[in-house]
């Protein structure tokens, strides 16, 4: 916290569907000293869509939507350009529709919410539906205007009846700054001179409140997640199809699933909340752990903390997550730089520090993170890195491969995917991704 200036911060972890660690640090609001305690509640930004995702599913179950139809049969007036586009590419964000949000200003396209519908729907696409991935805001506005339509009530209040209060969420709601919201923590940004904290003022248009919204605290959001581990939010089967990820329609793997980002580290698979650089949550499906950090610091990036968090309840998510000083020093040596000669830099590295090389799952670690954040090149030079020190790793072969995969590297993916293969006849998805892919 002091090193990142978060003024304050929430933590749970959640074990086995039971809390193992709750605890609150620092001050909900500068301005008058007052503490974070379990009660406060932080704005969760665009960690929101993983609700938008639960209900829609909660509509799949009812048998009133398919994710796999298009959009335009449950909204029938969307433009021309827009029919192809089916219910799972807004979730997973690779329709391709144009952004309702102008990128620069992070305000409306045309001022007002009714202006800036109408004059989205006259922009050109992006690409064609399922081609890649896009982040944009147009996709949950309409996710909200069809649960709008097949539930009969607005999203607000469906998200509010079907989850807050199925769970027993009291504190948590949708709201931003015009709102008067109990116990709610002060946001802040930091000052282009990175230390000074400044107010921040969140502004979350009503129709667009599917994609960013929801104020809750730690302990609720923790009550959440083990609602969806039990199914009293959705059959098992449809949890299974909410956490998914995604697929392009040439069959390569996206980065989300169903209103959640889809993570993989290593073995074990993760998906997530991240909103505002500021709140997120990872749930662990095969390790039955989940860990939830809020924060009141736009920027403070807490989602980068939860992977080490775990790592203490899941040693193998150590390994894989965490990598020791000779990997800290290596990462030194990169930041936004050129990833070229990496292996020498390594070497550098362990005879200057007098320190062992990282491991592969350390390596391994390292390149997905990159991976996730769409340095795809920078990845295959980590990953090959891994590959070409621990030649007998499966799992450094199966993620080069995954890596030349997503850069479109077809024949490198094929050699590498054989080659895991051939060390772990067992590796499932160097199985499923050869079948595709030759």
């Amino acid at each position: 916290m002091r090193e990142r200036h978060i003024p304050g911060l929430q933590i749970v972890v959640v074990k086995k569907q039971k809390v193992v660690l709750s605890k609150a640090f620092g001050v909900a609001s500068l301005q008058y000293g007052v503490p974070v305690t379990d009660a406060s509640v932080f704005s969760i930004n665009s960690a929101t869509k993983s609700f938008t995702g639960v209900a829609v599913m909660q509509l799949v179950e009812q048998g009133k939507l398919e994710l796999q139809a298009p959009a335009a049969h449950y909204l029938p007036d969307l433009p021309a350009e827009w029919q192809a586009v089916t219910v799972a590419q807004l979730l997973a964000h690779t329709s391709g529709l144009p952004d309702i949000l102008d990128q620069r200003t992070s305000g409306l396209i045309a001022g007002s919410p009714e202006a800036s519908w109408k004059a989205v729907q006259k922009l050109p696409m992006e690409f064609a539906p399922g081609q890649r991935f896009s982040y944009n805001q147009t996709n949950y506005l309409l996710l909200g205007k069809i649960i709008d339509r097949l539930s009969g009530e607005p999203f607000l209040q469906f998200i509010q009846r079907k989850q807050f209060d199925a769970v027993g969420m009291p504190n948590t709601s949708f709201g931003d700054s015009l709102d008067i919201i109990k116990n709610k923590a002060n946001s802040y940004r930091l000052a282009g001179d990175g230390t000074t904290l400044k107010n921040v003022i969140e502004d979350f248009t009503p129709s667009m409140r599917t994609g960013a919204g929801i104020n809750s605290s730690a302990q609720e959001l923790a009550k959440w997640i083990v609602a969806l581990q039990q199914g009293r939010l959705l059959k098992p089967a449809s949890l299974g199809q909410l956490w998914q990820p995604s697929v392009y329609s040439d069959g390569k793997p996206a980065p989300w699933a169903m209103g959640w980002p889809a993570i993989r580290r290593g073995e074990h698979r993760a998906v997530a909340g991240i909103g505002g650089g500021r709140s997120a949550f990872y749930v662990y499906p095969d390790d039955d752990l989940a860990i939830i950090i809020l924060s009141n610091l736009a920027g403070g990036q807490p989602e980068q903390l939860i992977d080490t968090v775990a790592g203490y309840y899941v040693p193998a998510l150590r390994k894989i997550n965490g990598g020791g000083y000779a990997l800290y020093r290596l990462r030194e040596q990169f930041g936004a730089a050129s990833f070229d000669n990496i292996d020498q830099k390594l070497r550098q590295v362990t005879e200057k520090y007098a320190v062992s090389a990282p491991s592969d799952g350390a390596l391994n670690g390292w390149g997905y993170r990159l991976l996730a954040q769409r340095q795809t090149k920078s990845a295959i030079a980590v990953l090959a890195l891994a590959a070409q020190r621990y030649p007998d790793s499966a799992n450094a072969h199966d993620s080069l491969a995954e890596a030349y995969e997503a850069d479109s590297a077809k024949e490198l993916a094929i050699r590498h995917y054989r080659r895991s293969l051939e060390l772990n006849p067992g590796n499932q998805q160097a199985i499923d991704r050869l079948k595709l892919l030759e």
